[in-house]
């Protein structure tokens, strides 16, 4: 099989050759990567399977001081909605700052420099990078957007709670402009030709929802619903890739009702994995399933190819295999090596 219809397959619930597979560096990791292999590409060095494309970034950015004043030294803007990091001192994590923290108005909202996904030189290239993966035999997908992090990135991650419940027609206005922004791009990939379409949003904690079921459903469920819909209007079997972290298990039903049809990254950890497959597995996929809080960094290769057998056992043939996460700067080098490994011993499925 090419490596398209190895993930076709799996993603189907089909039986692929071999189990497909994926892996994703932090920075330092992929410094480790460099220095250990003496390549530059993770995906084309340990053969995984799937090419992203995306929309090319704005030209210019907005004049953004007004609403995040006077940064520290060494912050930046982190995406064209405004949204500023303020680096930290380990590795690659940083902080927040929220461009409408302090905004209460609705007005003030119509008056914020949204960006715009719609000028041509964005997206034209798109149905190119899609053939031209394509015809090098890879499956290729391409991310929609988040609803839930891009608003409380924009307006501050405690403040978007206390709205849901004080402020609503506030954070709906923000929801709402997302929302619009990610149906264009989800509509624009499904012409472009991409395989996959991919939403998320990480709305779950270890062991339950970051909000009540039903705060989900009322502002988030609907507008999720909408993004899918738009690439259908244009692929209506186009495969539904939805990301969240944690514990979801109160809203994966609700998720295959909107449509919905792989799920990652199916932590561990945090969800009863027998059941995840016993429920679920006659109607969606999984992408992911490795422990990254677990046995990717502590754990030993044994262990790590433990894991990777398990999940293929349980999962296969419809699963794409891949740590929860992208790989953090304290997984060691042979448990990378180790993951690789194991699928190339254990993910053999058909002759």
């Amino acid at each position: 099989m090419t490596p398209r219809e190895r993930v076709l397959h799996a993603i189907h619930r089909q039986m692929p050759d071999r189990v497909p597979k994926e892996m994703g560096f932090t920075p330092a990791a992929y410094d480790r990567f460099v220095k250990e292999t003496g390549h530059t590409d993770p995906a084309e060095y340990f053969g995984m399977e799937s090419r992203y494309v995306g929309f090319r970034p704005p030209r210019e950015l907005p004049d953004f001081t007004p609403y995040l004043k006077k940064l520290p030294a060494g912050s930046c803007i982190s995406s064209e909605y405004g949204t500023a990091h303020i680096p930290g001192t380990f590795y690659h994590f940083s902080r927040y700052v929220f461009p409408l923290e302090h905004a209460s108005t609705i007005r003030e909202l119509e008056e914020y420099p949204w960006p715009d996904f719609t000028p041509s030189y964005r997206h034209e290239h798109l149905e190119a990078e899609v053939q031209a993966w394509h015809e090098k035999g890879y499956f290729v997908t391409g991310f929609a957007g988040h609803i839930f992090e891009t608003a409380w990135q924009l307006i501050g991650f405690e403040r978007i709670f206390r709205d849901f419940i004080e402020n609503p027609e506030f954070v709906e206005w923000v929801l709402e402009k997302i929302t619009q922004d990610n149906c264009f791009k989800a509509r624009r990939l499904a012409e472009a030709g991409v395989d996959m379409i991919q939403f998320g949003d990480d709305v779950g904690m270890q062991d339950r929802l970051m909000m009540r079921p039903e705060v989900w459903r009322r502002f988030l469920k609907p507008r999720l619903a909408r993004e899918i819909a738009a690439a259908r209007e244009v692929r209506p079997n186009i495969p539904v890739w939805y990301h969240s972290d944690g514990n979801i298990a109160d809203i994966i039903e609700d998720l295959i009702e909107v449509g919905v049809t792989v799920l990652n990254p199916v932590q561990p950890e945090c969800l009863d994995m027998d059941w995840v497959q016993h429920k679920f597995g006659d109607r969606l996929a999984f992408w992911g399933t490795i422990g990254t809080q677990t046995v990717m960094p502590f754990g030993k290769p044994e262990d790590v190819k433990r894991a990777v057998k398990e999940m293929i056992d349980r999962f296969a043939p419809g699963l794409v295999l891949a740590p929860t996460h992208v790989i953090e700067p304290d997984v060691p080098w042979e448990n990378i090596l180790a993951f690789f490994e194991a699928v190339e011993e254990y993910g053999r499925l058909s002759p």
